[in-house]
């Protein structure tokens, strides 16, 4: 069976230097009381700052393979304001806030519509294999600043 080439994930997309991503929540995310268990919240951010880096060409896999480097996620902020229920769509929507030299701060806001669901604050800092700081890949940074400016002009 051939299938057509067209068919894949869906990345999200950028608008005005924000990354935007969809998702969709399934039985399987919620928990005894039909809403959202906290945190399946974790992972849709997750999947969107993922998708955002692979938007920005920026091959995590390569990079940790090749013994360069890896992000982890150092600190972690979230609020959470509304419960998100079965077969809600949501969009989570990635800015990057701060970019340094071996670390950038992303922030999130989940959207189901109109109504603002949950806010976080994700910092990860680069990090060679051994665990130590490192400074990201120029060409990484450059990407990250060119989204900023972007966002910023709008």
């Amino acid at each position: 069976m051939e299938i057509p080439a067209d068919i894949k994930p869906f990345d999200g997309r950028f608008v005005d230097g924000k990354h935007y991503f969809a998702t969709r929540i399934y039985f399987e995310d919620t928990d005894f009381s039909g809403i959202v268990y906290h945190a399946n919240y974790l992972r849709y951010m997750e999947r969107a700052r993922s998708d955002m880096l692979r938007l920005l060409d920026m091959d995590q896999r390569a990079a940790y393979e090749s013994g360069e480097g890896v992000y982890a996620v150092v600190d972690l902020t979230m609020k959470y304001l509304l419960p998100a229920k079965l077969n809600d769509d949501l969009i989570v929507i990635s800015t990057v806030e701060t970019l340094r030299a071996a670390s950038v701060i992303i922030d999130q806001k989940i959207m189901r519509g109109s109504d603002h669901i949950m806010s976080a604050s994700v910092h990860a800092a680069f990090l060679t294999p051994a665990g130590r700081p490192r400074r990201q890949p120029k060409a990484w940074t450059k990407a990250f600043a060119s989204v900023m400016d972007q966002a910023d002009t709008k």
